[in-house]
C-alpha cells in the first residue's frame, strides 16, 4: 500500500479504490407482536424496486482531500436482457466520469 501511495505521489496521480454493493429492498423475515387472531401488517416502501446497486470510487492524492465518486443502478424487476448489477460498460462510464471530474491521471492499487 505504501509503495502505491509513494508511486502515485511521485507521478502526481490519484490513487483510487473501487467497490460495488447491492441490496434488495425486501426486509428480512422477522417476528412481531400482535393480538391473537390478528395478523400484524408491516408496510414496506420501495416494493416495486427489486434491487439497488451502487459502485463507488474513493480517490486520494497527496495534499488534497479524498474524493468520493459513485453511481447508482436501480433494477425494477425481471426483464429479458437486463442486468441486476453493474455491467462492464457501467464501470467504464464510472471511470470516465471520475477521470472527467478529477481532471488528471489515476493509478490502480492491486
Amino acid at each position: 500500500m505504501a509503495r502505491h501511495k509513494k508511486t502515485a505521489a511521485n507521478l502526481g496521480a490519484r490513487l483510487c479504490f473501487e467497490d460495488e454493493a447491492g441490496q434488495g429492498p425486501r426486509p428480512p423475515k422477522g417476528r412481531t407482536w400482535g393480538r391473537r387472531g390478528h395478523t400484524p401488517v408491516v408496510r414496506v416502501t420501495a416494493a416495486g424496486t427489486k434491487r439497488v446497486s451502487m459502485a463507488a470510487l474513493i480517490c486520494t492524492t497527496s495534499g488534497h482531500r479524498p474524493r468520493l465518486i459513485y453511481r447508482i443502478h436501480l433494477d425494477r424487476g425481471p426483464a429479458k436482457g437486463r442486468h441486476k448489477g453493474f455491467t462492464e460498460t457501467d464501470f467504464a462510464r464510472l471511470m470516465d466520469a471520475a477521470h472527467q471530474q478529477l481532471g488528471g491521471p489515476m493509478s490502480r492499487a492491486s
